[in-house]
């Protein structure tokens, strides 16, 4: 080891590849410039222990600290054993940190937990408080039996301020709301404890675990214990949350600067960034801050009940107009937009509350509702502490107010795009709406954190196109690197199958779908071992679940079903295929080793449901990114920046993500088949509008073979027996 190559105490093995390195000393490089990292890496790269490595070094060289996130459960386990492994060689402070609500004992949300958390430490104050004038008083006791008059003075004193604290902490024992677990945190030694979570990478379940068999408060305790650590294991939202990025900071005890986050399934932070940044507002919440506001004495209560009562009315008119024959009765429990933006002039959402707005002025109107909600907040609060009320109110006032005043300011601005929805409550069977406020472009959320954070590195299989990436998180000339499959070659085979282009109006074409049948029958019998089937919707999936004729199980993937089962399921068994689609959640962030599945099948170039979100979405990109602005890239014509990065660019991350499940170590060995005509090189000529080969990286698009349907089978075969994988004899063509 140089002195150029330091950080290498933190690699937990004999040895990095050699890329492996290189990357790392790349990262070190970037760190200690204060530079952003874009880093792809194909599986087997070790991208995770390459950005790790040299974020650490540079962490302990100038006292910062390390945050690693990913959103995919199955890479937070991959990251506590990494962490395990550091620190086996080289000492970590790491915490993995995980929400409030999985790791309560008492099952309270967030703003109880928070009022419950200020009375306890009340209580234990007034505590320490009467046990320090105790203490006193007992001295002063003495001094004055032994003739000290003063002392005795002084004793009446602290006896009667004794007396006062004595009755506060009978109060707050006995009427207000306190937390036993948080309570056994501020009153017994927890040295014992932190010296149990940094002898090793301690999981939210051992802590849970260890804590709740001592009856204390495990997620208090991690949050206590934060301060100052080598390592952090979260979850995208973290940092992706404004407000629960700036309370886990605090937590730390670190200004942004002084953070370096790295990023797993980076291309996730786009969409992540989007979901973090809608607000929301339902029917019911307005109906809940309208009664809330009845009962209150205040002059503003009338000024904000008005313009809250209008805004709800124009959100019902608004949807009850939207609904023509049967629309009402089709409406079930999952939320159904409604289209309610016009290019020309405002949403109809926000015409329809003109049209029926009458009072001094809808802005006065929202300022008395957000003054009168804080102080109603403020007041929930202190009753809640005090024992005024059982549980911690949530003031739907201020909600619906915060919500209105950003509605008015930011319903047309660019980038923001106004949606209407509507659901049926299965309790009630009664239809209400919601209004939403959705941010197209996330480098309005993003944009922010890595300009203050120190450096991150985003790293990801599928991260690549890098410019696209720099432009919808906001990443200002980052350091870029892409590696690719790192296992053998020839144990991997990748087939562009010039079967039918599977576009949306050819789906039900007879003929297509008997091609896309035969040829998936053929796939599975010449596969040893599983077939995995990623198709472009779930109704897809169905389709040629039922369609295909093959002597193993057929596994289905459904939407809203809890999938682990079923995917142990499939693994278990053999010879077997499940049908799945691209945009569920077996796509990525899962590993498929062995005969788990041989065979992955990407059926068509699976496009999501092009429904208005996503054109406002290509829009703003359009908008956004579709000329250069004296850059090297060309300018985009027409709507192509739009398309391209809204539609194009993440269907294909899905694809490779997807192609990506199989083959998974260096003695692993499989097949990936993309089964339309626009993966094929032909396409590129003869239907270039549709064609997609060309959005893959080259070193990918390299290792495509063209083939036919019908030679399919016959590639498998003799595949397959170069890799001696059946263990009898081999299926009959």
């Amino acid at each position: 080891m140089t002195t150029d190559d330091g950080y290498l105490r933190f690699f937990p093995f004999e040895e990095p590849y050699d890329h492996q390195r290189e990357a790392m000393a790349t990262i070190y490089e970037a760190l200690s410039a204060g530079d952003d990292v874009l880093f792809e890496g194909a599986c087997g790269t070790g991208k995770t222990l390459a950005s790790l490595v040299p974020a650490l070094e540079h962490a302990r060289e100038t006292g910062k600290t390390v945050v690693i996130t990913t959103n995919v459960h199955q890479q937070m386990r991959q990251f506590v054993e990494d962490a395990r492994a550091i620190t086996e060689q080289e000492r970590l402070r790491a915490v993995v940190f995980r929400g409030k609500g999985s790791m309560c004992h008492i099952d309270v949300d967030y703003e109880e937990c928070q009022a419950l958390r200020d009375t306890t430490r009340e209580l234990v104050d007034v505590e320490t408080d009467i046990a320090q004038l105790e203490g006193r008083e007992g001295e002063l006791l003495q001094a004055g039996q032994e003739g000290d008059s003063e002392a005795m003075e002084a004793r009446n004193a602290v006896v009667e301020e004794l007396r006062d604290l004595q009755d506060e902490r009978a109060e707050l024992e006995s009427e207000r709301s306190t937390c036993d677990h948080y309570y056994r945190n501020l009153t017994v030694d927890t040295t014992d404890f932190y010296a149990w979570l940094y002898d090793d990478v301690r999981t939210p379940d051992d802590v849970y675990e260890y804590a709740g068999e001592r009856g204390m408060c495990g997620y208090e305790l991690l949050k206590e214990g934060m301060e100052g650590v080598d390592l952090v294991v979260c979850n995208y939202h973290h940092l992706l949350d404004p407000t629960i990025r700036e309370q886990f900071f605090r937590w730390l005890g670190r200004d942004p600067e002084d953070i370096i986050a790295v990023f797993d399934e980076a291309h996730n932070v786009e969409s992540a960034a989007r979901d973090h940044a809608r607000r929301t507002l339902t029917e019911n919440t307005l109906d809940q801050a309208i009664e809330e506001l009845s009962g209150v004495e205040d002059a503003r209560a009338e000024n904000a009940g008005n313009v809250l009562t209008t805004f709800r009315s124009a959100l019902v008119e608004t949807y009850e107009d939207s609904f023509g024959f049967g629309d009402r009765e089709a409406v079930d429990e999952h939320w159904d937009d409604i289209t309610i933006a016009n290019d020309d002039r405002k949403d109809e959402l926000t015409l329809a509350f003109f049209q029926a707005y009458s009072g001094p002025g809808f802005h006065e109107e929202i300022d008395h509702a957000l003054d009168l909600g804080r102080e109603l907040d403020e007041r929930y609060e202190e009753q809640f502490k005090e024992g005024k009320l059982d549980t911690r109110k949530e003031c739907q006032t201020l909600q619906a107010a915060g919500f209105l005043a950003d509605w008015f300011a930011e319903s047309d601005a660019a980038g923001q795009y106004p949606v209407a929805s509507v659901r049926r409550d299965e309790s009630t069977n009664e239809v209400y709406g919601r209004a939403e406020l959705y941010t197209c472009i996330p480098e309005r959320v993003t944009r922010e954190l890595f300009d203050d954070l120190h450096a991150a590195v985003l790293m990801s299989a599928t991260v690549r196109p890098f410019d696209v990436t720099e432009d919808v998180v906001g990443l200002d000339d980052p350091v870029t690197m892409a590696y690719g499959d790192q296992f053998p070659e020839e144990r991997r085979r990748t087939y562009a199958v010039s079967g039918p282009a599977l576009f949306a109006s050819q789906r039900d074409d007879p003929e297509t779908q008997r091609t896309i049948a035969r040829t998936l029958e053929d796939i599975i019998r010449f596969t040893p071992g599983n077939t995995l089937v990623f198709c472009p919707s779930y109704s897809e999936a169905e389709r040629y679940h039922q369609m295909v004729a093959v002597s193993g199980t057929r596994y289905l993937d459904e939407p809203g079903k809890q999938a682990r089962d079923l995917r142990e399921a499939f693994t278990d068994d053999d010879g077997a295929v499940l049908f799945t689609s691209l945009w569920g959640t077996l796509g990525e962030g899962v590993s498929y080793d062995g005969d788990d599945a041989r065979t992955v099948v990407v059926l068509g170039v699976p496009y999501p449901h092009l429904d208005d979100r996503m054109e406002a979405v290509q829009d703003a990109y359009q908008s956004a990114f579709g000329e250069s602005e004296g850059d090297q890239r060309e300018p985009s014509n027409d709507d192509e920046a739009g398309w391209r990065y809204a539609v194009e660019i993440p269907t294909v991350r899905k694809t490779r993500q997807a192609v990506g499940r199989v083959v998974r170590s260096p003695d692993d060995f499989g097949a990936r088949i993309l089964l339309d005509k626009r993966y094929t090189q032909a396409a590129e000529m003869e239907m270039h509008d549709y064609a997609v080969r060309g959005r893959f990286p080259p070193e990918e698009r390299s290792e495509m073979v063209d083939i036919g349907p019908e030679k399919l089978k016959f590639a498998l075969l003799n595949f397959y027996q170069d890799m001696d994988a059946y263990d009898g004899p081999p299926p009959k063509p």
